[in-house]
């Protein structure tokens, strides 16, 4: 799992959705969730979280990228652990490390190698949020 510490910047909500934003050091996460500032307390602007994602729901691409998603890290690849089929990419950013399981053939595609300027970037649906 990737988890980085956050602060809840911005909440807007409509129904029983919320769209939240944190920010991560200098980088501004979206995620949507199922709960609302008066079905959850801690759900609060300000309040510190963790931003959390897994591996699997990471997708690596090199600039310029012209996509919809909002979550963009960008950082230099440290390692590559190419498996037959899957291959474990792991990015040195500003936050931490950032590891991605994505498929080899992914890695072969891009020529992604050690030291490359890439951009990780997660699905909204895929942030889950912790309060600990």
């Amino acid at each position: 799992m990737n988890r980085f510490p956050g602060i809840i910047k911005e909440i807007n909500t409509k129904g029983s959705l919320s769209l939240v934003k944190i920010e991560v050091k200098y980088i501004l996460f979206t995620t949507v969730i199922i709960d609302t500032p008066e079905t959850l307390p801690l759900l609060k602007v300000g309040y510190q979280v963790h931003v959390i994602f897994k591996e699997s729901e990471v997708v690596i691409g090199k600039e310029p990228l012209l996509l919809s998603q909002q979550n963009r890290i960008p950082g230099k690849i440290k390692s590559i652990e190419e498996g037959k089929i899957l291959s474990k990419v792991l990015v040195e950013t500003d936050l931490g490390a950032v590891t991605a399981l994505i498929t080899t053939n992914a890695v072969s595609s891009l020529q992604l190698s050690k030291d490359d300027e890439v951009v990780a970037l997660v699905k909204t649906n895929e942030i889950m949020l912790s309060y600990d």
